[in-house]
């Protein structure tokens, strides 16, 4: 899959190639905190399919949490880009409202379900799971 992508003020711009990983609505109180209240939809893509082809994203990572993502987001505006998990070295985790086309995004399963909020929604026919399956 080819993905074109970049932030709101459109200073930065990526592209990733590749097969798609996981396709994931995360409903984790971590996530609502990133989003503003609601789950976080991500897809995630090999790292070596993945560039910037303009800017460069800020980094920010939580210094009191052992293994601790490394959220990169645009300092001019502010948008979420991506992570990058320590967990999943050779992986890129993007945020689907980065996307250039979001209707690509097809959720195959819904995580930390234990979190969900009663505003949130799941599909039906979407496999959910309490954490991490």
């Amino acid at each position: 899959m080819n993905i074109k992508g970049g932030c709101y003020c459109s200073e930065i711009r990526y592209e990733s190639k590749g097969k798609v990983q996981a396709s994931i609505q995360c409903h984790c109180r971590e996530c609502q905190y990133i989003t503003g209240g609601n789950p976080n939809v991500i897809m995630i893509m090999p790292l070596e399919g993945f560039k910037f082809v303009s800017g460069k994203p800020r980094e920010f990572k939580r210094s009191d949490l052992e293994n601790a993502v490394t959220r990169l987001f645009c300092d001019k505006c502010g948008t979420a880009i991506g992570t990058r998990n320590p967990m999943r070295p050779e992986s890129i985790i993007l945020k689907v409202g980065t996307f250039d086309d979001p209707s690509i995004f097809d959720p195959k399963i819904a995580i930390f379900t234990i979190d969900k909020q009663k505003f949130h929604h799941i599909d039906n026919n979407l496999k959910c799971f309490d954490k991490r399956p």
